[in-house]
């Protein structure tokens, strides 16, 4: 086939599949389109790399940085408009506004405070797109259809440009030479993020529609997720062995999750009372002390996923990495301060592969604490969901949990700008309303198929 007649039917299938996101969410504003296009963004390539082959560097390109900005205006227009009470929004998430004051204060110790500065503004931009969500008629069908629109784009032009437009879907390994799979993302770990995430979406959509079949959906809709799914788990499947094995790791523990929900609220168990303030802190330890452990909490795994005992290398990262964390453990470097082209040009690397790790260098272990806190308070608040919405409540649960495991071996907790940390933002300052959502969704999609 060729790539120009592959692209428009690529095109015209997520034209349909976005038309069925509307037909499934009639409710949703027009508005929601701005942090949906954010959403966008920041889980694939820039903007400047798609239209002029820059955007990679320390800075980014003009143009990413001119849209988003605009995106960010646009964004506290909709809040303003809709009259967001921002003393409220505090009150409803004091861990998430301290983690930001905090990250905005750290930056007076950064070695580039004015690089470090623009780097908050992306984290600012994330909270303002979060509050967009939240001030929507019904946060919890907003959020899920932003994942979905978000999913409907990305998975199926990922493996439009793997298959037709390799330039732009298939990288290299830098030392191995080898073939790897990276579609609409900068690199094989950004669509090992970006797959987990659609399957567990998907898997959670489809049996939602099975166990409850009151929900209304669209015509045509089960079998194009279907679809969408199967392109995700292909996806996963890269050649060579060139997968994210953290992402696979990661998606299986979420499914697993996913089906002793299931499982218990069969029996009958009550969920709500679930400790999930201690299992969330307790992977948030466990990815910490693998970091101090150089790696053999985890080692006895490994092969199971096909990797090595250095984990591709991490431990080494890590022996590197932890010495220069440990000058300043307390406080850290500054947010969005270690990394320079000065230190990446010294390491030879650009990232930590643990966010836990990031976070020790970025804001200390002060830092560390109020993002568990942060952790704890969405904790509270995932609990109450399940006394009203179960299958909310699950995906909420089961995404938390696959970002904590997830960056055990990669990195992005230290910043709400990644596809994974970005729903762990999301889903919490969304909650205040999700609890009337479904009801009044429902009454809402009854009475218009009525």
């Amino acid at each position: 086939m060729q790539p120009t007649i592959a692209l428009v039917l690529c095109s015209i299938f997520v034209l349909v599949l976005l038309r069925l996101d509307r037909k499934q969410s009639p409710e949703v504003s027009h508005a929601l389109w701005i942090p949906t296009i954010w959403m966008l963004l920041i889980s694939s390539k820039p903007l400047g790399i798609w239209f002029g082959g820059a955007g990679a560097d320390e800075e980014g390109s003009s143009l990413d940085r001119v849209f988003l900005t605009v995106l960010l205006c646009l964004g506290v227009l909709v809040l303003a408009k809709r009259k967001l009470g921002f003393v409220d929004a505090i009150k409803e998430n004091p861990w998430l506004m301290l983690l930001i004051g905090y990250m905005l204060v750290s930056i007076s110790w950064s070695d580039m405070p004015f690089t470090s500065f623009k780097r908050w503004v992306k984290e600012f931009t994330a909270v303002v797109m979060a509050l967009a969500v939240a001030t929507e008629l019904c946060p919890r069908k907003a959020m899920e259809s932003l994942l979905r629109r978000t999913i409907y784009i990305l998975v199926p032009f990922s493996l439009l440009l793997i298959k037709y437009f390799p330039a732009y879907g298939r990288e290299y390994g830098r030392w191995s030479g080898a073939l790897m799979w990276i579609g609409v993302t900068m690199q094989k770990n950004g669509l090992g993020r970006l797959c987990p995430i659609s399957v567990m979406f998907l898997v959670w959509s489809l049996i939602g529609r099975w166990v409850q079949p009151k929900i209304p959906a669209a015509k045509f809709l089960n079998y194009a997720e279907l679809i969408v799914l199967f392109t995700a788990v292909y996806l996963m499947n890269a050649p060579g062995g060139a997968y994210s094995a953290t992402g696979i790791v990661a998606l299986a523990v979420g499914l697993f999750a996913y089906a002793a929900f299931l499982w218990a609220k069969r029996r009958g168990g009550s969920l709500a009372r679930l400790p999930l303030r201690l299992l969330f802190c307790s992977v948030m330890f466990f990815g910490t002390a693998t970091v101090f452990a150089g790696g053999s909490t985890v080692g006895s795994f490994t092969s199971t996923v096909g990797r090595d005992n250095t984990l591709t290398g991490r431990t080494e990262v890590w022996a590197q990495l932890l010495p220069v964390a440990m000058e300043k453990p307390i406080l850290g470097w500054g947010f969005g301060g270690f990394w320079t082209p000065g230190t990446r040009d010294e390491f030879d690397i650009s990232e930590a592969h643990s966010g836990y790790l990031e976070m020790l260098l970025s804001i200390g272990f002060v830092g560390l604490l109020v993002f568990v806190m942060f952790v704890v308070s969405s904790c509270r608040k995932a609990r109450s969901e399940f006394s009203y919405d179960f299958q909310w409540a699950s995906l909420w649960v089961c995404l938390f949990l696959m970002t904590l495991v997830h960056n055990i071996t990669e990195s992005s907790l230290h910043t709400f700008n990644t596809q994974l940390t970005a729903i762990v933002l999301f889903l919490p300052v969304s909650s205040k309303g999700a609890i009337s959502g479904p009801v009044e969704t429902e009454s809402k999609v009854t009475s218009s198929a009525a």
